[in-house]
Protein backbone atom coordinates (compact mmCIF):
# COMPACT_ATOMS: atom_id res chain seq x y z
CA UNK A 1 0.00 0.00 0.00
CA UNK A 2 3.01 2.57 0.55
CA UNK A 3 4.74 2.14 -2.45
CA UNK A 4 1.37 2.40 -4.46
CA UNK A 5 0.88 5.54 -2.48
CA UNK A 6 4.11 6.58 -3.13
CA UNK A 7 3.80 5.89 -7.31
CA UNK A 8 0.69 7.95 -7.26
CA UNK A 9 2.45 11.24 -5.91
CA UNK A 10 3.22 13.79 -9.08
CA UNK A 11 6.86 13.22 -9.86
CA UNK A 12 8.74 17.16 -10.03
CA UNK A 13 12.13 17.16 -11.93
CA UNK A 14 14.50 20.00 -10.84
CA UNK A 15 17.21 20.16 -12.99
CA UNK A 16 19.90 23.09 -11.64
CA UNK A 17 20.44 23.08 -7.79
CA UNK A 18 21.68 26.73 -8.10
CA UNK A 19 19.49 29.56 -6.19
CA UNK A 20 16.38 28.84 -8.57
CA UNK A 21 16.51 25.06 -8.55
CA UNK A 22 17.56 24.99 -4.65
CA UNK A 23 15.27 27.22 -3.46
CA UNK A 24 12.08 25.32 -5.53
CA UNK A 25 12.84 21.71 -4.02
CA UNK A 26 12.81 23.93 -0.70
CA UNK A 27 9.65 25.71 -1.13
CA UNK A 28 8.20 22.32 -1.51
CA UNK A 29 9.61 20.72 1.52
CA UNK A 30 5.93 19.99 2.88
CA UNK A 31 4.39 18.93 -0.44
CA UNK A 32 3.17 15.32 -0.93
CA UNK A 33 5.29 14.74 -4.15
CA UNK A 34 8.49 13.68 -5.20
CA UNK A 35 10.90 15.94 -6.14
CA UNK A 36 14.20 14.59 -7.96
CA UNK A 37 17.16 17.45 -8.35
CA UNK A 38 19.67 16.37 -10.75
CA UNK A 39 22.73 18.44 -11.35
CA UNK A 40 26.49 18.52 -12.44
CA UNK A 41 27.53 18.96 -9.88
CA UNK A 42 27.49 17.89 -6.40
CA UNK A 43 27.36 21.08 -4.44
CA UNK A 44 25.39 24.30 -4.14
CA UNK A 45 27.49 27.40 -5.27
CA UNK A 46 27.10 30.70 -3.57
CA UNK A 47 28.03 32.49 -6.78
CA UNK A 48 28.48 36.34 -5.65
CA UNK A 49 31.65 34.91 -3.46
CA UNK A 50 33.17 33.13 -6.19
CA UNK A 51 35.79 35.70 -6.42
CA UNK A 52 36.49 35.32 -3.36
CA UNK A 53 37.88 32.05 -4.10
CA UNK A 54 39.17 33.32 -7.51
CA UNK A 55 41.36 35.43 -5.35
CA UNK A 56 42.63 33.46 -2.22
CA UNK A 57 40.17 34.92 0.24
CA UNK A 58 38.48 31.90 0.86
CA UNK A 59 38.41 28.31 0.48
CA UNK A 60 35.80 26.25 -1.53
CA UNK A 61 33.73 25.16 0.89
CA UNK A 62 33.34 28.22 2.48
CA UNK A 63 30.90 29.30 -0.22
CA UNK A 64 29.83 25.58 -1.33
CA UNK A 65 27.96 22.76 0.27
CA UNK A 66 27.20 19.27 -0.82
CA UNK A 67 23.65 18.83 -2.42
CA UNK A 68 23.05 15.73 -0.33
CA UNK A 69 23.77 17.22 2.80
CA UNK A 70 21.04 20.70 2.11
CA UNK A 71 18.24 18.13 1.54
CA UNK A 72 19.22 15.26 4.10
CA UNK A 73 16.47 16.36 6.06
CA UNK A 74 13.94 16.65 3.11
CA UNK A 75 12.32 13.60 2.69
CA UNK A 76 10.44 14.37 -0.29
CA UNK A 77 14.05 14.99 -2.42
CA UNK A 78 15.77 12.51 -4.45
CA UNK A 79 19.69 14.10 -5.44
CA UNK A 80 21.26 13.29 -8.54
CA UNK A 81 24.66 13.58 -9.75
CA UNK A 82 23.91 13.41 -13.87
CA UNK A 83 23.81 15.47 -16.58
CA UNK A 84 20.72 16.12 -18.99
CA UNK A 85 21.57 15.50 -22.62
CA UNK A 86 18.15 15.14 -23.84
CA UNK A 87 14.71 16.55 -22.90
CA UNK A 88 11.65 14.37 -24.38
CA UNK A 89 8.35 16.67 -23.94
CA UNK A 90 6.20 15.00 -25.38
CA UNK A 91 6.96 11.89 -23.45
CA UNK A 92 7.67 13.57 -19.99
CA UNK A 93 11.11 12.52 -19.70
CA UNK A 94 14.88 13.94 -18.94
CA UNK A 95 17.55 11.75 -19.91
CA UNK A 96 20.58 11.95 -18.92
CA UNK A 97 23.92 11.37 -20.06
CA UNK A 98 24.62 7.59 -18.87
CA UNK A 99 21.62 6.51 -20.33
CA UNK A 100 19.80 7.22 -16.98
CA UNK A 101 15.57 8.78 -17.97
CA UNK A 102 13.40 10.78 -15.44
CA UNK A 103 10.19 10.83 -15.50
CA UNK A 104 7.85 13.79 -14.66
CA UNK A 105 4.63 15.16 -14.44
CA UNK A 106 6.17 18.90 -13.94
CA UNK A 107 9.47 19.95 -14.79
CA UNK A 108 11.72 22.96 -13.28
CA UNK A 109 14.56 23.75 -15.54
CA UNK A 110 17.40 26.00 -13.87
CA UNK A 111 20.57 25.20 -15.50
CA UNK A 112 21.81 28.98 -15.26
CA UNK A 113 24.52 30.20 -17.33
CA UNK A 114 27.72 30.34 -18.53
CA UNK A 115 30.35 32.67 -20.28
CA UNK A 116 29.74 34.43 -23.09
CA UNK A 117 32.68 35.74 -25.30
CA UNK A 118 30.10 37.45 -27.88
CA UNK A 119 31.06 34.79 -30.76
CA UNK A 120 35.13 34.85 -29.85
CA UNK A 121 35.10 31.54 -27.74
CA UNK A 122 38.32 31.38 -29.34
CA UNK A 123 39.28 33.38 -26.16
CA UNK A 124 38.42 31.66 -23.77
CA UNK A 125 41.50 29.67 -23.13
CA UNK A 126 43.39 33.20 -22.81
CA UNK A 127 40.74 35.22 -20.56
CA UNK A 128 39.26 32.63 -18.05
CA UNK A 129 35.75 34.04 -16.98
CA UNK A 130 34.21 32.71 -13.47
CA UNK A 131 31.24 30.61 -12.69
CA UNK A 132 32.01 27.27 -11.38
CA UNK A 133 34.90 26.57 -8.92
CA UNK A 134 37.06 24.91 -11.36
CA UNK A 135 36.87 28.26 -13.07
CA UNK A 136 38.21 30.03 -9.35
CA UNK A 137 40.64 27.33 -9.22
CA UNK A 138 42.16 28.04 -12.45
CA UNK A 139 42.18 32.25 -12.23
CA UNK A 140 44.00 32.14 -8.70
CA UNK A 141 46.48 29.74 -10.23
CA UNK A 142 46.86 31.88 -12.87
CA UNK A 143 46.95 35.12 -10.91
CA UNK A 144 49.53 33.79 -8.30
CA UNK A 145 51.54 31.86 -10.82
CA UNK A 146 51.71 35.03 -12.84
CA UNK A 147 54.00 36.75 -9.42
CA UNK A 148 55.68 33.76 -8.90
CA UNK A 149 56.96 33.49 -13.24
CA UNK A 150 57.85 37.50 -12.63
CA UNK A 151 60.26 37.02 -9.39
CA UNK A 152 61.82 34.16 -12.31
CA UNK A 153 62.22 36.58 -15.32
CA UNK A 154 64.89 38.92 -15.99
CA UNK A 155 63.49 40.77 -19.12
CA UNK A 156 62.05 43.76 -17.92
CA UNK A 157 59.64 43.07 -20.84
CA UNK A 158 58.28 39.98 -20.18
CA UNK A 159 58.59 40.79 -16.31
CA UNK A 160 55.85 43.80 -17.05
CA UNK A 161 53.85 41.68 -18.87
CA UNK A 162 53.37 39.13 -15.84
CA UNK A 163 52.47 42.15 -13.83
CA UNK A 164 50.06 43.55 -15.79
CA UNK A 165 46.14 42.19 -14.83
CA UNK A 166 43.23 42.99 -17.11
CA UNK A 167 39.74 42.34 -15.98
CA UNK A 168 37.15 42.85 -18.67
CA UNK A 169 34.06 43.89 -18.19
CA UNK A 170 32.70 46.41 -15.38
CA UNK A 171 30.12 44.96 -13.70
CA UNK A 172 29.87 43.76 -10.57
CA UNK A 173 32.30 40.99 -10.26
CA UNK A 174 34.86 43.16 -12.95
CA UNK A 175 34.49 45.77 -10.56
CA UNK A 176 35.00 42.89 -7.30
CA UNK A 177 37.97 40.95 -8.99
CA UNK A 178 39.93 44.23 -10.03
CA UNK A 179 39.43 45.68 -6.91
CA UNK A 180 40.70 42.59 -5.05
CA UNK A 181 43.41 42.05 -7.45
CA UNK A 182 45.00 45.96 -6.33
CA UNK A 183 44.42 44.92 -2.53
CA UNK A 184 46.77 41.52 -3.32
CA UNK A 185 49.47 43.25 -4.80
CA UNK A 186 49.80 46.08 -2.55
CA UNK A 187 48.43 45.02 0.42
CA UNK A 188 49.35 40.69 0.59
CA UNK A 189 52.14 40.07 -0.88
CA UNK A 190 54.84 43.41 -0.62
CA UNK A 191 57.72 41.70 1.40
CA UNK A 192 57.56 37.89 0.23
CA UNK A 193 59.33 38.73 -3.45
CA UNK A 194 62.91 39.62 -3.57
CA UNK A 195 63.05 40.16 -7.08
CA UNK A 196 60.42 42.26 -7.88
CA UNK A 197 57.70 44.22 -6.13
CA UNK A 198 54.11 43.13 -6.63
CA UNK A 199 52.98 46.65 -5.16
CA UNK A 200 54.47 47.65 -8.81
CA UNK A 201 51.44 45.44 -10.47
CA UNK A 202 49.56 47.21 -12.66
CA UNK A 203 45.69 46.19 -12.84
CA UNK A 204 43.61 47.35 -15.76
CA UNK A 205 39.91 47.47 -15.56
CA UNK A 206 38.32 47.72 -18.90
CA UNK A 207 34.32 48.57 -19.60
CA UNK A 208 32.99 48.57 -23.49
CA UNK A 209 30.26 51.25 -21.91
CA UNK A 210 30.87 54.92 -20.84
CA UNK A 211 30.46 53.79 -16.66
CA UNK A 212 30.86 50.87 -14.64
CA UNK A 213 28.10 49.53 -12.88
CA UNK A 214 25.63 50.28 -15.15
CA UNK A 215 22.66 48.94 -13.29
CA UNK A 216 23.33 51.58 -10.29
CA UNK A 217 22.57 55.08 -10.21
CA UNK A 218 25.19 57.01 -12.27
CA UNK A 219 26.62 58.92 -8.95
CA UNK A 220 27.15 55.44 -7.59
CA UNK A 221 29.08 54.67 -10.72
CA UNK A 222 31.47 57.81 -10.52
CA UNK A 223 32.28 56.52 -6.48
CA UNK A 224 32.91 53.45 -7.38
CA UNK A 225 35.07 54.08 -10.07
CA UNK A 226 36.77 56.56 -8.02
CA UNK A 227 36.87 54.15 -5.42
CA UNK A 228 38.98 52.11 -7.63
CA UNK A 229 41.35 54.32 -8.70
CA UNK A 230 42.11 55.03 -5.11
CA UNK A 231 43.34 51.13 -4.75
CA UNK A 232 45.36 51.45 -7.73
CA UNK A 233 43.21 50.14 -10.32
CA UNK A 234 43.42 51.98 -14.17
CA UNK A 235 39.76 52.16 -15.23
CA UNK A 236 39.02 52.51 -18.53
CA UNK A 237 35.81 52.76 -19.94
CA UNK A 238 34.06 52.94 -23.89
CA UNK A 239 37.21 50.21 -24.50
CA UNK A 240 36.28 47.43 -26.58
CA UNK A 241 38.44 44.81 -26.67
CA UNK A 242 38.88 43.07 -30.41
CA UNK A 243 41.47 40.63 -30.23
CA UNK A 244 42.94 38.60 -27.29
CA UNK A 245 46.04 35.82 -27.07
CA UNK A 246 48.24 33.93 -25.13
CA UNK A 247 50.22 37.30 -24.72
CA UNK A 248 47.83 40.28 -23.69
CA UNK A 249 45.38 41.72 -25.99
CA UNK A 250 44.12 44.45 -28.49
CA UNK A 251 41.36 47.31 -27.40
CA UNK A 252 39.71 49.74 -29.21
CA UNK A 253 38.52 53.31 -27.61
CA UNK A 254 35.62 55.24 -28.72
CA UNK A 255 37.95 57.41 -30.40
CA UNK A 256 41.36 56.97 -31.63
CA UNK A 257 43.11 54.21 -32.89
CA UNK A 258 43.26 50.71 -31.57
CA UNK A 259 46.25 50.26 -28.84
CA UNK A 260 47.10 46.92 -27.81
CA UNK A 261 48.26 45.85 -23.93
CA UNK A 262 50.76 42.97 -23.01
CA UNK A 263 49.28 41.00 -20.25
CA UNK A 264 49.64 37.24 -19.10
CA UNK A 265 46.98 37.35 -16.84
CA UNK A 266 43.53 38.05 -18.60
CA UNK A 267 39.95 37.46 -16.61
CA UNK A 268 36.75 37.83 -18.37
CA UNK A 269 33.85 39.44 -16.93
CA UNK A 270 32.58 40.98 -19.46
CA UNK A 271 29.15 38.49 -21.26
CA UNK A 272 26.89 35.79 -19.78
CA UNK A 273 24.95 33.51 -22.12
CA UNK A 274 22.11 31.15 -21.37
CA UNK A 275 23.20 27.31 -20.46
CA UNK A 276 22.97 25.14 -23.45
CA UNK A 277 20.58 23.71 -22.28
CA UNK A 278 17.85 26.31 -23.58
CA UNK A 279 18.52 25.77 -27.13
CA UNK A 280 17.57 21.61 -26.14
CA UNK A 281 14.30 23.11 -23.94
CA UNK A 282 13.36 24.88 -27.10
CA UNK A 283 14.03 22.02 -29.61
CA UNK A 284 11.42 19.75 -27.52
CA UNK A 285 9.36 22.55 -26.66
CA UNK A 286 8.58 24.80 -29.56
CA UNK A 287 9.80 27.93 -27.40
CA UNK A 288 11.64 30.70 -28.34
CA UNK A 289 14.79 32.08 -27.56
CA UNK A 290 16.12 35.51 -26.81
CA UNK A 291 19.59 36.93 -28.58
CA UNK A 292 21.12 35.21 -25.06
CA UNK A 293 19.61 32.45 -25.68
CA UNK A 294 17.50 32.60 -22.65
CA UNK A 295 14.43 30.82 -23.07
CA UNK A 296 10.93 32.96 -23.06
CA UNK A 297 8.32 32.02 -20.66
CA UNK A 298 4.78 32.79 -19.98
CA UNK A 299 4.04 35.40 -17.44
CA UNK A 300 3.58 32.28 -14.91
CA UNK A 301 7.07 31.24 -15.96
CA UNK A 302 5.60 28.11 -17.94
CA UNK A 303 6.20 27.84 -21.26
CA UNK A 304 3.67 28.02 -23.99
CA UNK A 305 1.92 25.20 -24.79
CA UNK A 306 3.69 23.14 -22.10
CA UNK A 307 2.50 24.61 -18.62
CA UNK A 308 4.26 21.12 -16.83
CA UNK A 309 7.23 22.87 -18.03
CA UNK A 310 8.91 26.39 -15.90
CA UNK A 311 12.28 27.67 -16.51
CA UNK A 312 13.53 30.00 -13.89
CA UNK A 313 16.93 31.77 -13.14
CA UNK A 314 19.47 32.93 -15.73
CA UNK A 315 18.39 30.76 -18.31
CA UNK A 316 14.28 32.23 -18.34
CA UNK A 317 13.98 35.30 -20.31
CA UNK A 318 11.66 36.94 -17.88
CA UNK A 319 9.41 39.63 -16.95
CA UNK A 320 7.51 41.26 -14.19
CA UNK A 321 4.22 41.62 -14.33
CA UNK A 322 2.90 44.36 -11.94
CA UNK A 323 -1.24 44.87 -11.90
CA UNK A 324 -1.23 48.46 -13.49
CA UNK A 325 2.40 48.44 -14.94
CA UNK A 326 4.03 47.44 -18.11
CA UNK A 327 5.94 44.25 -17.96
CA UNK A 328 9.55 44.62 -16.68
CA UNK A 329 12.90 42.79 -17.81
CA UNK A 330 14.49 40.58 -14.85
CA UNK A 331 17.42 41.09 -14.51
CA UNK A 332 19.91 38.02 -14.12
CA UNK A 333 20.22 38.24 -10.25
CA UNK A 334 20.68 35.44 -7.20
CA UNK A 335 17.51 37.36 -6.13
CA UNK A 336 15.70 37.42 -9.49
CA UNK A 337 16.47 33.52 -9.50
CA UNK A 338 15.13 32.77 -5.70
CA UNK A 339 11.98 34.48 -6.38
CA UNK A 340 11.29 32.46 -9.64
CA UNK A 341 11.80 28.98 -7.84
CA UNK A 342 9.51 29.90 -5.16
CA UNK A 343 6.81 30.82 -7.23
CA UNK A 344 7.60 28.01 -10.30
CA UNK A 345 7.23 25.66 -6.87
CA UNK A 346 3.82 27.28 -5.85
CA UNK A 347 2.19 27.32 -9.34
CA UNK A 348 3.01 23.62 -9.58
CA UNK A 349 1.25 23.29 -6.34
CA UNK A 350 -1.67 24.99 -7.38
CA UNK A 351 -1.55 23.10 -10.43
CA UNK A 352 -1.95 20.09 -8.53
CA UNK A 353 -4.76 21.10 -6.33
CA UNK A 354 -6.53 22.76 -8.97
CA UNK A 355 -5.95 26.60 -8.62
CA UNK A 356 -5.16 29.07 -10.41
CA UNK A 357 -1.59 30.25 -10.54
CA UNK A 358 0.50 33.55 -10.46
CA UNK A 359 1.83 35.59 -12.65
CA UNK A 360 5.57 36.24 -11.46
CA UNK A 361 6.20 39.75 -10.03
CA UNK A 362 9.91 40.40 -9.25
CA UNK A 363 10.60 42.34 -6.55
CA UNK A 364 13.82 44.54 -6.76
CA UNK A 365 15.82 44.83 -3.56
CA UNK A 366 18.53 47.03 -4.66
CA UNK A 367 22.35 46.42 -5.78
CA UNK A 368 25.38 46.71 -3.89
CA UNK A 369 29.38 45.64 -4.36
CA UNK A 370 32.50 45.65 -3.05
CA UNK A 371 35.43 47.41 -3.91
CA UNK A 372 38.35 46.08 -1.90
CA UNK A 373 39.32 46.91 1.97
CA UNK A 374 37.02 49.27 3.18
CA UNK A 375 34.84 50.23 0.60
CA UNK A 376 31.02 49.48 -1.46
CA UNK A 377 28.56 51.20 -3.43
CA UNK A 378 24.94 50.39 -2.47
CA UNK A 379 21.86 51.31 -4.11
CA UNK A 380 18.42 49.58 -2.05
CA UNK A 381 14.81 50.01 -3.16
CA UNK A 382 12.65 50.78 0.00
CA UNK A 383 9.07 51.32 0.36
CA UNK A 384 10.15 54.88 1.11
CA UNK A 385 12.35 54.98 -2.26
CA UNK A 386 16.11 54.81 -2.81
CA UNK A 387 18.66 54.38 -0.35
CA UNK A 388 22.19 55.61 -1.81
CA UNK A 389 25.71 55.30 0.04
CA UNK A 390 29.09 54.29 -0.21
CA UNK A 391 32.13 53.95 1.35
CA UNK A 392 33.16 52.05 4.54
CA UNK A 393 28.89 51.79 5.92
CA UNK A 394 27.90 50.24 2.21
CA UNK A 395 31.54 47.86 2.74
CA UNK A 396 29.83 46.35 6.37
CA UNK A 397 26.71 46.14 4.41
CA UNK A 398 27.60 43.92 1.91
CA UNK A 399 29.91 42.07 4.21
CA UNK A 400 26.90 41.17 6.31
CA UNK A 401 24.63 41.03 3.81
CA UNK A 402 26.19 38.32 2.25
CA UNK A 403 27.17 36.03 5.40
CA UNK A 404 22.95 36.40 5.94
CA UNK A 405 22.11 34.47 2.56
CA UNK A 406 25.04 32.14 2.84
CA UNK A 407 23.99 28.62 2.62
CA UNK A 408 24.34 26.97 6.19
CA UNK A 409 25.00 27.93 9.33
CA UNK A 410 28.77 26.41 8.75
CA UNK A 411 29.86 28.37 6.24
CA UNK A 412 28.84 31.74 7.78
CA UNK A 413 30.88 31.27 10.53
CA UNK A 414 34.08 30.28 8.46
CA UNK A 415 33.40 33.44 6.13
CA UNK A 416 32.89 35.66 8.62
CA UNK A 417 36.11 34.55 10.74
CA UNK A 418 38.23 34.41 7.68
CA UNK A 419 37.23 37.99 6.48
CA UNK A 420 38.24 39.00 10.09
CA UNK A 421 41.63 37.36 9.90
CA UNK A 422 42.00 39.15 6.26
CA UNK A 423 41.14 42.49 7.89
CA UNK A 424 42.99 42.46 10.49
CA UNK A 425 46.07 40.70 8.97
CA UNK A 426 45.62 41.73 5.16
CA UNK A 427 46.40 37.89 4.46
CA UNK A 428 44.85 35.60 2.32
CA UNK A 429 44.92 32.40 3.96
CA UNK A 430 44.03 30.06 0.41
CA UNK A 431 46.97 30.78 -1.53
CA UNK A 432 47.50 27.37 -2.45
CA UNK A 433 48.40 26.07 -5.86
CA UNK A 434 49.33 22.84 -8.21
CA UNK A 435 49.87 21.95 -11.43
CA UNK A 436 52.81 24.73 -11.94
CA UNK A 437 54.88 23.30 -14.72
CA UNK A 438 52.44 24.82 -17.56
CA UNK A 439 53.73 28.31 -16.45
CA UNK A 440 56.48 29.18 -18.21
CA UNK A 441 58.30 32.78 -19.31
CA UNK A 442 57.36 31.85 -22.56
CA UNK A 443 54.33 29.62 -22.64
Amino acid sequence: MHSEAAAARPRIVIIGCGFGGLEAARAMRHADVDITVVDRTNHHLFQPLLYQVATAGLSAPAIAAPVRHLFRKQSNVTTLLGEVVDIDAARRVVRLKDDGALPYDHLIVAAGATHSYFGRDDWAPFAPGLKTLDDAFGIRRKVLLAFETAEKETDPARRAAWLTFVVIGGGPTGVEMAGTLAEIARHTLPGEFRRIDPAQAKVLLLEGSPRVLQSMPEDLSDRARRLLEKLGVEVRTGARVTAIDAHGLEVRPGQGEAYRIESRCIVWAAGVAASPLGRQVAQATGATLDRAGRVQVQPDLSLPGHPEISVVGDLAAASSHVPGREPRPVPGVSPAAKQMGRLAASNILARIAGRPVANFRYRDYGNLATIGRNAGVVDLTTPFGHLKFSGYPAWLFWLFAHIWFLIGFRNRIVVLFDWAAAYWSHQRYARVVTDIEPVTSDG
